[in-house]
């Protein structure tokens, strides 16, 4: 069986701002590197991991270097489907200067956004390609959250129609025979300590 673990990256400012950030490289806040180092204590203390694999956008690599350092298990690789949707346009704008800009319909216009669709097949390729590619691991994914959140609407559609990814929320999905189950989803207990 292989297993997947799912990770958002921390808080950054940005998100504290409501900020699209898409592609955009920014880095993590402290409280955002406290989120990551939670959710590190939790992983040494409950799991095994073979091996972690990241964003190469920076609030995902610095989630993913320190989570390594706690549990002495490099990062593998950086691996850019792991990005966040683009933002196209709107990257570097909050909602209500979206209104100004371009008014209420600025969803339906051409942005330069990634659909949901584009990403969604992005993100479930990459499962199947690490899947193929390190059969019976447990791998360690640091990502973000719209990325995790319309994969899983593709994958197990019949369970996520609505997603919403907390900072450093953790998801594990096992394989057994070609099928993905989901065995916990979007959870972020580690951080109650930290608020």
């Amino acid at each position: 069986m292989t297993t997947i673990g799912l990770v958002r990256h921390g808080i950054t400012e940005w998100n504290l701002l409501g900020i699209a950030q898409g592609n955009a490289d920014i880095p993590l806040n402290e409280t955002g590197r406290k989120q990551a180092e939670a959710l590190a204590e939790r992983l040494a203390f409950e799991e095994s991991w073979d091996m972690i694999v990241s964003s190469d956008l920076v609030r995902a690599k610095e989630t993913a270097e320190i989570i390594a350092e706690r549990l002495t298990v490099p990062v593998s690789f950086f691996d850019k489907r792991l990005r966040e949707m683009s933002g196209g346009q709107i990257e570097g704008t909050t909602e209500e200067q979206r209104l100004e800009k371009w008014g209420e319909t600025w969803r339906e216009l051409d942005l330069g956004m990634e659909t949901q669709e584009s990403a969604a097949k992005r993100g479930v390729e990459l499962l199947e390609d690490m899947l193929s590619s390190f059969p019976g691991k447990r791998i360690l994914l640091v990502s973000h959250g719209g990325l995790i959140g319309v994969t899983f609407k593709k994958l197990l559609p019949e369970r996520y129609e609505e997603t919403h990814m907390g900072n450093t929320s953790i998801t594990i999905l096992e394989n057994l025979e070609s099928r993905w189950n989901c065995t916990l989803y979007n959870c972020t207990k580690h951080l109650v300590a930290t608020t």
